[in-house]
């Protein structure tokens, strides 16, 4: 009877080391790689503020164009720069009136 438990917990033991090497590797998600050693690849990038709120982002609108924002902290005014735009930088106040532009 004694054997016959030593040998239940020995089968025991193996059969956990076994099942567990077999389940990670079966089982576990497949790694992807990095896009870029020193790149990283995404259509927009947000800045938040701690609670939660978009105060800067980086990315591409609906047509394609590329624009960096930056809102100010009581969310009234917005700096925008622009590439695409006949004005390349522009800080309009909230009601759309533009405060400021170049060229």
């Amino acid at each position: 009877m004694h054997k016959q438990m030593i040998v239940l917990c020995v089968a025991a033991f193996l059969g956990g080391i076994v099942g567990g090497v077999l389940s990670t590797q079966l089982l576990s998600p497949t790694l992807v790689g990095a896009q870029k050693a020193n790149g990283v690849h995404a259509e927009e990038f947000l800045l938040l503020d701690a609670k939660g709120k978009a105060r800067a982002g980086l990315g591409l609108d609906a047509n394609g164009e590329v624009g960096l924002v930056l809102m100010s902290k009581d969310g009234n005014r917005t700096l925008t720069l622009s590439p695409d735009d006949p004005s390349v930088i522009k800080l309009v106040e909230r009601g759309g009136r533009i405060l400021w532009r170049a060229p």
